[in-house]
């Protein structure tokens, strides 16, 4: 896994406030982001397969309980499991197929994890979307935390366009086109957008949640 330099993730967001209000107003507020990492592995990509259209909460509960199930989440132990198993793991039976072709796609070379990461933007995202189970959204989250692609961008991503709503200040939120266009003005930065809406969507979520002083 890699991550941008801190000195790269700041030029990148100068440049973004400069043309956003919106992300100038997140990075107002929680400064430069961490920037979300993790190992290019097949457990990576299932886990976000696992979280696909569920709560945070419950998305990990589901996946706690395949670890349980399965020690070490590789292609192999998916492949050796039952459709049974794991769907009393708590996965959808669409999730279980998505799972299946995945590992089938590493265990038979079609995809290789390792090649995805050394290759272009292009050829990455291309490899991956080749495979059935993996969409531009799981693609483009992969690119962002196991490559560090810094203009990587998962635009159909609800809680960006949520963000960007209540930072731009919009009565409604843009829909997945109309915000895909206005993402373009962030290139070739959109992977720090999204860093910079996620880093503040969660610092608000913090603040609401935290005990009202007395």
């Amino acid at each position: 896994m890699t991550a941008p330099t801190r000195r790269r993730l700041k030029t990148a967001c100068e440049r973004l406030a400069l043309a956003d209000p919106a992300l100038a107003r997140a990075y107002e507020t929680i400064g430069v982001p961490d920037w979300r990492t993790g190992e290019p592995t097949y457990s990576m990509l299932g886990r976000m397969i696992a979280h696909q259209q569920l709560s945070t909460k419950a998305a990990a509960t589901i996946w706690g309980r395949v670890e349980t199930f399965l020690g070490e989440v590789t292609p192999e132990a998916i492949l050796s499991a039952s459709e049974d198993d794991l769907r009393a793991c708590g996965l959808s039976r669409p999730k279980v197929a998505h799972l299946t072709s995945i590992a089938e796609a590493m265990v038979t070379g079609g995809l290789n994890l390792t090649r995805v990461c050394a290759n272009d933007l292009d050829s990455a995202r291309a490899e991956l979307v080749a495979v059935r189970g993996i969409g531009p959204w799981t693609a483009e989250l992969f690119l962002l935390y196991a490559v560090g692609e810094m203009d990587a961008f998962p635009t159909a991503d609800v809680g960006l366009m949520e963000a960007h709503k209540q930072l731009g200040r919009y009565e409604t939120r843009m829909e997945s086109k109309a915000f895909t266009a206005h993402a373009e003005i962030w290139r070739p930065s959109r992977g720090v957008a999204a860093h910079l809406l996620w880093g503040w969507l969660n610092a608000e979520r913090a603040r609401d949640s935290a005990p009202s002083a007395k």
